[in-house]
């Protein structure tokens, strides 16, 4: 049985938002477990408005998953979490990604095309 890997946008959006020191700082602080916005933004040592940014991002692409919950004085707490992803990036397994691309070069714009 072959495991199908993400989809040629599903990739693209997944590095776009790994490419960033940033969120790599995120993802590897919530993959020891999960944490709450407040919390997160003073460890990472960032704005929680910046941060949020960011989280959205990750969410975004699949990476981060976010509830919110109540704390026991009732307040509500936005707690993030590491979602269960996998990349085994290989040349194979970009090729057959690229094949499923959906969206133009980001480079290029839409329309370029035209006229070249």
């Amino acid at each position: 049985m072959t495991v199908a890997g993400p989809t040629g946008d599903d990739l693209v959006e997944m590095l776009a938002a790994l490419a960033n020191p940033l969120r790599l700082r995120i993802v590897a602080e919530l993959a020891g477990g999960r944490d709450y916005v407040s919390h997160l933004a003073r460890v990472i040592g960032v704005s929680r408005p910046l941060l949020h940014m960011h989280l959205r991002k990750l969410e975004s692409a699949g990476l981060i998953t976010g509830s919110l919950e109540l704390s026991d004085d009732g307040k509500a707490m936005k707690y993030y979490e590491v979602t269960n992803f996998s990349l085994h990036l290989t040349a194979s397994a970009v090729a057959e990604a690229a094949k499923t691309l959906s969206r133009p070069d980001p480079e290029e714009g839409p329309g370029s095309k035209e006229r070249s």
